[in-house]
């Protein structure tokens, strides 16, 4: 069995038992978190694809870890005019564990 979820502007494809790194969530570590934004549930030939979402259905995750992702290191560059820009970003994460797929 698995779902297609949207958090964060990003969609992902989880199962029961699966970790992931998704966009910041605020919640505490250790507790339970519900996303409700749903597009698909497949549980064997059974395929239930939401118009957007699909109805009721909600994944169940708890809150393993938040921290921030490796730089990334961004350079600007023009040719011949001594114009250089060096920047970087850390981008912040929330890992969850899926517990359970309630259609």
């Amino acid at each position: 069995m698995y779902a297609v979820i949207k958090t964060g502007g990003k969609q992902h494809k989880v199962t029961v038992g699966e970790k992931l790194k998704v966009e910041l969530i605020p919640a505490e570590i250790g507790s339970k978190v519900t996303l409700s934004e749903v597009l698909m549930v497949a549980n064997g030939e059974n395929v239930v694809i939401g118009t957007p979402l699909v109805a009721g259905a909600t994944v169940e995750a708890t809150v393993v870890n938040q921290g921030r992702h490796k730089k990334v290191r961004i350079f600007k560059m023009q040719r011949r005019k001594h114009y250089q820009k060096h920047q970087g970003h850390r981008q912040y994460y929330t890992e969850i564990a899926i517990d359970s797929i309630n259609n």
